[in-house]
Order: C-alpha cells, then structure tokens, then sequence
C-alpha cells in the first residue's frame, strides 16, 4: 500500500513539475516566471522528500532543506532585481 502511495506522490509531483515548465517557458512576463521558478523549486523540493521517504536516507532530507533555503535567497534576489534593477 505504501509503494502505491509513493508512486501517486511522485506522478503527481512530475506532472505538477511539468505544468511549472510550461509556465515557466511560456510565460509572458519576467514575474510570472520568477513565479513558476519559485513553484518548480517547491516541487523539486518536495520531489526530494518523497525519494527520501522512499529510499529511506534521512539525508536525502538535508538536502532538499539545503536545496530549499538557496532557493529561496535566489528568488529573493531575483525579486529584488525585477522590482528595482541591479543598482
């Protein structure tokens, strides 16, 4: 029952990750795709905790934190720079 579950999970995680991918492609201003760059990190981020739930490695865990954090001081800055420029 639990495979089952982790194998809906993780359908579920990459067709949300695709619909991000086409935003992000697709997008027609630079916010909305500052947006579906936030999106595809909290799904990868996600991504990485089913597979650790899965593989079982807690450190797998460590990482998507790690992963997570960077994540977000990039869309911080990168907010930064579509609001006001680099200056």
């Amino acid at each position: 029952m639990g495979n089952i579950l982790f194998a809906i999970a993780t359908g579920l995680v990459l067709v949300s990750m695709i619909m991000a991918t086409f935003r992000l492609l697709a997008g027609p201003t630079g916010p909305d795709r500052a947006v579906a760059l936030d999106a595809l990190t909290i799904i990868s981020v996600s991504l990485m905790a089913v597979i650790a739930l899965t593989a079982g490695r807690s450190i797998y865990l460590d990482v998507a934190l790690v992963y997570a954090l960077v994540s977000f001081l990039g869309i911080v800055a990168l907010a930064r720079y579509l609001e006001r420029g680099l200056s």
